[in-house]
């Protein structure tokens, strides 16, 4: 049986802080919607209504797009190990561009200042609704490290390489959309 609460409850920063993986789910007004996985490796709990992750590169740019277009996005989260347990959180959300002030100040206070190479934005979620459901349907798995292929990109590209592959991969989405990447923080709060 679902269960809803207005903000996060010690129970679920307790469910959140146990997870290595959560998924962001996203749409414009029209196309198509956007599921990811992410590692919690880079999430942050910032209030019981807000949190935010560090977005490392990918082979596309979709939630930048559509929180640019819309801004609706849902994180989940599903209990792989342990007690079975689904949550989302639903809200709006947006881009911290990487040369913003905001994002210094939150990389300093949230990540001690530190960046893996390749982190493109950072994507802040502000929600309204926590829904917990039974996750009886998730299959178990064991949890063993984080995969060494990002890392390994990252430094064989360089940062002039993943810039390069920004232009090239990163500043439209599947249907067309910009996604604000190389935007100037003055540009992006217009």
């Amino acid at each position: 049986m679902a269960k809803q609460f207005p903000r996060l409850e010690a129970q679920h920063h307790s469910f959140i802080a146990k997870q290595h993986i959560f998924f962001t789910a996203s749409a414009a007004a029209t196309g198509h919607v956007n599921v990811s996985p992410r590692s919690t490796d880079m999430l942050r709990v910032v209030s019981d209504t807000a949190v935010l992750y560090l977005d490392r590169t990918g082979s596309s740019n979709e939630t930048a797009a559509h929180m640019k277009a819309d801004g609706r996005l849902t994180i989940m989260f599903c209990a792989v190990d342990g007690p079975p347990l689904i949550m989302r959180l639903y809200g709006r959300g947006r881009v911290i561009h990487r040369d913003s002030a905001e994002f210094a100040e939150r990389l300093a206070s949230l990540f001690d200042g530190q960046a893996p190479l390749g982190a493109r934005q950072m994507v802040h979620l502000d929600f309204d609704l926590v829904q917990t459901s039974c996750g009886y349907g998730v299959p178990l798995f064991d949890y063993r490290e984080e995969r060494p292929q990002m890392d390994a990109w990252a430094r064989a590209k360089g940062e002039d390489g993943i810039e390069a592959y920004w232009r090239e991969k990163n500043q439209k989405s599947l249907d067309g959309l910009p996604t604000g990447l190389f935007e100037t923080p003055a540009e992006a709060a217009e």
